[in-house]
């Protein structure tokens, strides 16, 4: 008994210092947004603070700049996460392929995940230029040098066309150890079979990585939804506000505004929005695995 307790005390030891960290630095700042989101809280004069209800959500869902900041978000989520999954998927299978200098590839892909996105970001800022590698390419084929972040029309699409080049070694990583773990037992029964290679990817290796497949959509989800360090350092969420994304209002309302009951308001609606999204995705997952049961 005495070892049980003092087994538990030296657990509680090095738990409590995460668990006060946790308290300090997530529950108390989850529990005060929602607190503040009632308010009309602003930062330069915290004592004419009041209780104003819904006020703030009316107020952000009549705001035209919030709705485009939406609508934003909800188009780079639209385009990268097809791109980066089906890219990751794509590269992990190329990669699980190769025979030589396998740890080479698997070390290029990743380089850009470990990078600061403010350092991709400027570098992909010199791509873009209009003297940049892209339209010198462009160039020497005879079409016109593209505006690219320059452009109200083509500048979510390159900010998300660079997302996806920088993420996609991460997803790679989760698909490959995927692909490793399926039993080889399951290929040579299908060579047997004389099964093709789209049959062997349709009927082993995309149901043995659907799993996967789930946690890869919702992380690449997650992590779209969060978007704002492309658009800061790329281009100010322009031209004309094309690039301007919820989280990017949020930071902007917040702490250059300081309206920090609005800006509460609106990561409170932002955190609600991508809530449904999951579970609505969730239970789509859900009745297709019930359907095949």
């Amino acid at each position: 008994m005495k070892k049980r307790r003092s087994n538990a005390v030296m657990g509680m030891s090095f738990f409590t210092p995460a668990l006060i960290l946790m308290i300090v630095f997530l529950f108390v700042p989850m529990i005060l947004t929602v607190v503040y989101s009632f308010t009309d809280y602003f930062a330069l004069s915290p004592d004419n603070t009041h209780f104003v209800g819904l006020e703030n959500f009316k107020k952000i869902f009549k705001d035209e700049l919030f709705t485009k900041s939406f609508w934003n978000t909800v188009g780079f989520v639209a385009i990268i996460v097809p791109l980066q999954g089906l890219g990751s998927l794509g590269l992990a299978l190329l990669v699980n392929k190769v025979t030589h200098f396998k740890k080479y590839f698997k070390v290029a892909f990743f380089i850009p995940v470990v990078m600061s996105l403010a350092v991709v970001s400027t570098l992909w800022m010199q791509i873009y230029s209009p003297e940049g590698i892209i339209n010198t390419i462009l160039g020497h084929l005879g079409i016109d040098a593209q505006p690219f972040i320059h452009s109200a029309k083509q500048a979510l699409p390159s900010i998300a066309l660079m997302s996806v080049w920088q993420g996609v070694g991460y997803q790679m990583i989760i698909f490959l150890g995927g692909l490793q773990a399926i039993n080889p037992a399951l290929y040579e029964a299908a060579e047997m079979d004389h099964a093709s290679a789209w049959q062997k990817f349709k009927d082993i290796t995309l149901p043995e990585l659907k799993p996967l497949c789930i946690f890869v959509f919702i992380t690449i989800t997650i992590g779209a939804f969060r978007m704002i360090v492309q658009p800061m350092v790329m281009t100010g969420g322009g031209p004309s506000n094309s690039t301007y994304t919820l989280v990017y209002d949020i930071y902007e309302t917040g702490t250059v505004n300081w309206e920090i009951g609005l800006s509460s308001a609106m990561a409170v609606v932002f955190v609600v929005f991508v809530i449904i999204l999951t579970i609505i995705q969730n239970v789509l997952t859900k009745d297709k695995e019930e359907k095949k049961k």
